[in-house]
């Protein structure tokens, strides 16, 4: 089997950022249509259709904890504007500027560029969206090497549906269908090892179209999983100086705690379910470590906290998802790459 090259990896990548970008920026505009920010507005003798002033989207922003600050929030609408997703009116500002100036999204005005990367991306979300709505689908969760993988498909069963419901005429479409998804970052072999194939291989659509992005995921430039690894990973720190003798923030584990120790009868650790919210910042906690991981660091004025995370607890699952024998960068992504509302079961020593 032909395996993955690095450059068609990161090219992949690259295309999925950029679809990320495009799904937040699409479920921004709806909330503003409900919210009627997005409306006809008269200007100078003239009105232009489905605009929305600046200004004004900078303190919903804020408002709605989508941005901590309006510097945040211009960060935010100058990434849609350098992705072709909104625009100034008339052209006449390419920067995004947060004054009384009125800006537009392209799908509203049908300027938005249908290249080719953005009809590769809309036949994913279309046949992603099918497939979830569906009785008896094909994306099922599935274990492989003792990892539980979320929305899977085996390569053969997509190109049996793919032929069945008319989405292609024959084998040969199906396949180049199911290339042109995983080299644009839409679907993935799960351990990301092989190109797609019309055989028992293990697929996942590596977007999850419903979730519900966060617009300050927008202003990495870097994967869920590089970003884990940073030390002060901005997926979870609230702040980077904590005060000083606040031992709530940050701490290391006194010695090494393996997973048969954990799970052992009698074992002196109780388990918690944790609920958490996270907010336009994200969830204020630090995973480090592995097999098992622990929590690092809780930022005290974060969801984590507030739901009663502590320090030195170790994540039993994520979402669900046994997690015991991951490592923290795999973890973490599984955070990132989940909804905003995060469900953790953790055990911690009896004290």
């Amino acid at each position: 089997m032909e395996s993955l090259s690095n450059s068609l990896r990161k090219k992949a990548t690259e295309r999925h950022q950029r679809a990320e970008v495009m799904i937040a920026g699409e479920q921004l505009r709806l909330r503003l249509h409900d919210g009627k920010l997005i409306k006809d507005r008269r200007h100078h003798l003239r009105t232009y259709p489905n605009c929305f002033v600046a200004k004004e989207l900078t303190d919903w922003l804020i408002d709605h904890k989508e941005a901590p600050d309006r510097e945040t929030g211009i960060r935010l609408m100058q990434k849609l504007m350098d992705h072709y997703i909104i625009h100034h009116v008339c052209d006449e500002h390419s920067d995004y500027k947060d004054a009384k100036l009125l800006y537009r999204f392209r799908k509203d005005d049908g300027t938005f560029p249908l290249d080719k990367d953005v009809k590769v991306f809309m036949r994913g979300q279309s046949l992603y969206e099918t497939l979830i709505n569906v009785e008896d689908s094909i994306l099922k969760a599935r274990e492989e090497n003792s990892v539980k993988y979320q929305r899977t498909f085996l390569g053969c069963e997509m190109i049996d549906w793919l032929i069945q419901e008319g989405e292609t005429g024959n084998r040969k479409e199906a396949v180049e269908l199911g290339r042109a998804l995983l080299e644009h970052g839409i679907i993935q072999h799960v351990s990301s090892r092989h190109h797609f194939f019309d055989g028992n291989l293990l697929y996942q659509f590596r977007i999850n179209f419903h979730r519900r992005r966060r617009l300050t995921e927008l202003l990495s430039e870097n994967s869920p999983r590089a970003l884990s690894e940073s030390p002060d990973s901005p997926f979870c720190l609230r702040k980077l100086n904590p005060e000083q003798g606040n031992s709530s923030f940050l701490s290391v584990l006194k010695r090494p705690v393996t997973n048969e120790e954990l799970l052992s009868p009698g074992a002196p650790y109780i388990k918690k379910t944790l609920t958490i919210v996270g907010d336009a910042v994200g969830w204020g906690f630090v995973v480090r470590g592995g097999r098992p991981c622990h929590i690092q660091a809780v930022d005290p004025g974060g969801p984590a906290a507030a739901a009663g995370m502590k320090v030195c607890q170790f994540v039993f699952s994520v979402n669900g998802m046994y997690v015991l024998h991951l490592d923290y960068p795999t973890i973490s992504s599984l955070i990132m790459t989940g909804p905003r509302t995060l469900v953790l079961e953790v055990m911690e020593a009896i004290e």
